[in-house]
Order: structure tokens, then sequence, then C-alpha cells
């Protein structure tokens, strides 16, 4: 019963999915989306698992080596993407030529290998908050599924293009939802396993991964936007939808 808990936030990314295919991917609700992910995920790196991976580090390790090890595995998340952005072709080619899709699917890529672990990672929580506190895991699933709707929409976007299918598409990202459920399954058999120390290590690299995609990412794909309106709408769309999954938590 637990496990459905974590499959439930897959399916607000999943909604997140409905959302581009009913406007047909639009470039403004592309950027718009963009926009609105880059203020959810920073305010996630900054409110949410920063003080996680502290807090889950802090558990066993004391105060500095706490901070060195966050510090080290957050760098190594970074250069785990920024290794990645090497053997992914046509990424700055986008710009130069004045189009965008090549650029937007490499987002995809990079956000994608991101977010499945940073899903796995949610999953784990959740099911160890459920089986905790079943009210409590509940109000969580509600708040990490609100943030996961953006989410949803900007893989959608990204990995979609004009010469995609919509069904390899729609795989991705339901492979990418699924990931939390994942994250619930590993829990439910290694929880005697898996210790603080464990998550607060995975936690840290997750966090370097979103960092790097924050600001060599979705940043610059906001430069190259031309209408600061839709950016501007899109952050604080993405700022009001972050606090009202506080209220969740």
């Amino acid at each position: 019963m637990a496990l459905l808990f974590p499959l439930g936030t897959g399916i607000f990314m999943l909604l997140g999915l409905i959302v581009v295919f009913l406007t047909k991917n639009n470039k403004q609700i592309v950027a718009f989306s963009i926009s609105m992910a880059f203020s959810v995920m920073t305010m996630l790196v900054l409110l949410e698992l920063l003080p996680e991976a502290y807090e889950k580090m802090s558990d066993t390790i004391s105060f500095p080596l706490n901070f060195i090890l966050i510090v080290g595995f957050v760098g190594l998340g970074i250069l785990l993407l920024k290794l990645l952005d090497l053997f992914i072709p046509d990424h700055d080619v986008a710009h130069k030529e004045n189009t965008i899709p090549e650029n937007l699917f490499h987002i995809g890529v990079v956000s994608s290998i991101a977010l499945i672990l940073h899903n796995i990672i949610e999953g784990m929580a959740i099911y160890s908050t459920v089986t905790t506190d079943a009210s409590l895991g509940f109000l969580v699933t509600i708040g990490v599924g609100l943030h996961n709707i953006p989410m949803g929409m900007v893989i959608t976007s990204t990995l979609y293009q004009e010469n995609t299918s919509k069904i390899k598409t729609i795989l991705y990202v339901f492979i990418i939802a699924l990931s939390t459920f994942l994250g619930g399954v590993i829990m439910f058999f290694l929880h005697n396993f898996i210790t603080n120390l464990v998550l607060g290590v995975l936690l840290s690299i997750t966090l370097g991964m979103l960092i790097y995609i924050v600001l060599f990412e979705l940043l610059e794909e906001m430069f190259h936007t031309h209408n600061a309106k839709i950016n501007l709408y899109g952050v604080l769309t993405g700022i009001v939808i972050f606090i009202i999954t506080l209220f969740f938590e």
C-alpha cells in the first residue's frame, strides 16, 4: 500500500506531459515551462535538497567534515553532467544557427538523468515517511507531486521535437515518472541497509546535478528567450507553485 504514494508523484509528472501535448508544444509554452522549472528547481535546491542533505549527513558525521563531504559530492554531481556534455553532440550549435531543438533535446537528456536519480531518492524518502506516518506521507506526496508538474512540462517540451515520435516522448517521460516508484521499491527491499549517510551522499550528488542544470542549462536557455514577460511569468508561477507545496509538507 505504501508503494502507491511514490507511484502517485509520477502521475503528476504525466500531467505536465498532457499539458504540453494539448498546447501542441507551443514555443511560448516551452519558454514558460523552462522559466517555471528554473524557479522551481532553484528553490528545490536551496530550500529542500541542501538542508536535507546536510541533515542526513550530520546524523553520522559532524562539522566540518559533513560540510566538506557535501561540497565534494555536489562537485561530483556537477562534474558528472559536465562530462556528459562532452558526449552529447550539437549542444552549442543550436544557438549559433538561431535554432533551439538540439539544445532543448540536450537539456531534456541531462535533466532526465538528474531527475531519475532525484526521483529515486524522493521515492525512497516518501516510502519511509508513509511507513512512519501515513497522513504525513500523503501530504508530502501532494507537495512533491505539485512541483513534478512543471518538471513534466519541461522534460516533455525539450524531448518532443517535430521529428521526434510522440510515442517515444511519452515512453521517456513515463520512465522518468516511474523512477519515483522505483525508489519506493528499493526502500521496500533495502530499508534496513540504506543509512542516512548513504542518502546524504546521493542527495548531494543530485544537488550538484540540479545546480548544473539550473546555472548552465535552464538559465542559459532563458537568456536566449526574447520575451522577458514570459520568463518573468514563468519564474513567478514556479515560485507560487513551490510555496504552495510548502504548506503540504
